[in-house]
């Protein structure tokens, strides 16, 4: 579609620089400036490699022409034209006066992160007219192989897609990468949920449900006949723990007896010596399920009336009553903090849900995630499928998934070696990696950044080619492009062409 040049565009065509022109006598072979030649390389050889297109300009096999002019460039400084020039004899196609401008003269509000936080920053620039120094050159550059990162996965298909864009066309595509701050600050609070006690969220869980239905009351079925079977054994006072071991229980219960443990928690070590007591106590516990699962189930509605607008999905497994607890705590604290109370951020605490049966469970909480802006993963002391599950399906919609974790935990596994913390967008092919932190303090940074458009990243290349993009706070891989050529052009030359398996 063809559009008018922009009035910056055409300010830029007005004003270039005189092309570059061949030189008469001895001047026509460029000057063999070798330390000059190497100081370019070096100022750009922590991003740049050699992999083909745009990526192999400014490297050891760049015309000498090119890295001549670069020599000049803090004192000549370099045209959109001029810089079309250089890139042509790389054996690369030009941009647009549009892409010229974006990603060296201007600062975009609209772009996703700020801009002005990459490295060598300099507010002048943004008055200029062309590149005026190396340094100059080096921030547009690192720009753009950010913003390739992280929504292509790969350089050259980045610059093929963007270069001929105008800058009102770049401002477009990438205002569609942020989220509206503004928008979040202005919406106000949701509806408050009903309150549950931090120490009766564990009687929420589906352990609580299938001991204490009151259809069945298999708790208490179990416990009454572990008591009886305890008084025909010779009785005497006897812990509600005790009755629940495997030579009280009877054999009816003996493949529920962790699921009982779990659901009597706070009875455990208390001791009865009488029938009557038991169910008392039993019956105490019953009625504060009863109160807790009723708010849950509200509160799942609660969720479900506010989805649109869900902003963090928590994902974890709870297995005792510690766990819901510390998830508890956890969810109170990251959110305490002041900015995300601007934003009246809506997040899904798991600790404060239930459904009326596991199947319901499973999709709400596949529906939480395919619409929660950022899923954060309470690690936890063990591995489980469910949030497992749950970060690789947010992984592979593209989304921000953060991992919180001991910090033993971080280095050795989520960081180094979990299959999860990297995956694939399914729908782009572009590798996705979890931001992983033993910090709540940095998961509030985090949620806050991605949610105001403030991420800040930097490139590293631990061998040529191989490019990682890092989050900067906890310094996680957050994109990457790999250096294996048989992988990365079988990967982007097939990958968008396979099919869709048929419905079942």
């Amino acid at each position: 579609m063809e559009s008018t040049t922009p009035p910056q565009q055409a300010s830029l065509q007005a004003s270039s620089e005189e092309p570059l022109r061949p030189q008469s006598g001895t001047e026509a072979t460029p000057p063999n400036d070798e330390p000059a030649k190497n100081e370019i390389l070096a100022l750009f050889g922590d991003f740049v490699s050699d992999t083909g297109g745009i990526d192999s300009w400014l490297t050891s096999n760049a015309p000498p022409q090119v890295l001549a002019r670069l020599t000049n460039l803090d004192k000549e400084p370099l045209s959109r034209e001029q810089l079309n020039q250089l890139l042509v004899l790389s054996h690369e196609a030009g941009m647009s006066a549009g892409f010229f401008a974006y990603y060296w003269l201007d600062a975009p509000p609209s772009h996703p992160h700020d801009v002005k936080k990459i490295d060598g920053f300099d507010q002048a620039w943004l008055e200029a007219k062309s590149i005026q120094s190396l340094g100059h050159l080096r921030w547009g550059l690192y720009r753009f192989y950010v913003d390739a990162l992280r929504c292509f996965g790969n350089v050259r298909s980045a610059y093929r897609r963007l270069r001929d864009m105008s800058d009102d066309d770049l401002a477009e595509f990438f205002a569609a990468e942020r989220f509206d701050h503004e928008a979040l600050k202005q919406r106000g609070k949701p509806l408050s949920l009903h309150s549950i006690t931090k120490d009766d969220r564990y009687l929420i869980s589906e352990m609580a449900c299938k001991s204490f239905d009151s259809k069945s009351s298999d708790l208490r079925s179990a416990l009454t006949g572990a008591y009886q079977a305890h008084v025909r054994a010779g009785g005497g006072p006897i812990s509600i723990g005790q009755l629940l071991e495997g030579e009280h229980l009877s054999q009816e219960y003996a493949d529920r007896q962790q699921q009982f443990v779990f659901a009597a928690d706070e009875l455990l070590d208390q001791e009865v010596d009488d029938i009557a007591v038991l169910e008392g106590k039993v019956h105490d516990v019953a009625q504060k399920f009863e109160q807790a699962r009723q708010a849950a189930l509200s509160n799942t509605s609660l969720y479900l009336s506010m989805v649109e607008e869900l902003d963090a999905y928590v994902a974890t497994s709870m297995r005792t009553r510690a766990d819901f607890r510390s998830m508890a705590s956890f969810c109170e604290d990251v959110f305490a903090d002041a900015r995300l109370k601007e934003m009246s951020v809506r997040h899904f605490d798991p600790t404060m849900s239930a459904a009326e049966g596991h199947e319901d469970k499973g999709l709400i909480e596949c529906l939480m995630v395919k619409c929660a802006k950022v899923l954060v993963y309470f690690a936890g002391e063990k591995e489980s499928y469910g949030k497992d599950a749950e970060a690789a399906m947010a992984l592979s919609l593209g989304k921000p998934v953060i991992f919180y974790c001991d910090e033993k935990q971080r280095g050795r596994l989520y960081r180094d070696i979990h299959p999860l913390s990297r995956l694939i967008n399914f729908t782009t092919g572009v590798a996705v990696g979890a931001m992983v932190t033993s910090s709540k303090e940095e998961v509030s940074e985090l949620i806050y950044r991605l949610l105001s458009n403030q991420m800040e990243y930097k490139i590293d290349q631990p061998k040529e080619g191989y490019l990682r993009l890092r989050e900067t706070l906890t310094g996680s891989v957050v994109r990457l492009q790999t250096n294996d050529k048989l992988l990365r052009e079988t990967f982007w030359n097939y990958y968008h062409r396979t099919s869709a398996s048929p419905l079942v």
